[in-house]
């Protein structure tokens, strides 16, 4: 039995997500999915639009995911949801900037050598993800510069 964990915020939920974990549930056969903390977000990213329980429950809810996890808050190590989880192997996403090699140098000093580091493929629409959405979005708001609509 393979274990994979995948991680990532999942706001705004979309066809890229999917993908991913559709990727990541391929490469074994249970998918745990760890879901960024809020504060998580908060510091590395933006205010999330959708909470971190609700996002967990969204992402539990996807066929390929077996479980769905949040993940520590800032301050606790990374490597400490490795101690739950206890992964085979770590699936990154296309678009997580994450160096290979640094997490794999991180897992061997953390006494997880034997976990591999893989990075899935993306998706090949032009709207896999969040920003590209929202900038989709605006484009087509009536009234907004660049939309199809203009005001009377």
């Amino acid at each position: 039995m393979v274990r994979v964990m995948a991680v990532g915020i999942f706001d705004l939920l979309h066809a890229g997500h999917l993908h991913y974990v559709e990727q990541a549930k391929s490469l074994g056969d249970e998918l745990v999915v760890v879901i960024a903390h809020d504060e998580t977000v908060r510091r590395q990213k933006h205010e999330p639009v959708t909470g971190q329980e609700l996002r967990r429950r969204m992402v539990e809810g996807l066929k390929p995911v077996d479980e769905a996890i949040v993940g520590n808050p800032p301050g606790v190590p990374i490597f400490e949801i490795l101690k739950a989880v206890k992964p085979d192997l770590i699936a990154l996403g296309y678009d997580q900037k994450h160096s290979i090699d640094a997490i794999k140098d991180g897992l061997e000093n953390h006494g997880f050598g034997h976990v591999k580091v893989t990075r899935v493929e993306g998706l090949s629409d032009d709207l896999d993800g969040t920003r590209k959405i929202i900038a989709r979005i605006l484009d087509l708001w009536p009234g907004s510069e660049g939309g199809p609509y203009e005001e009377d």
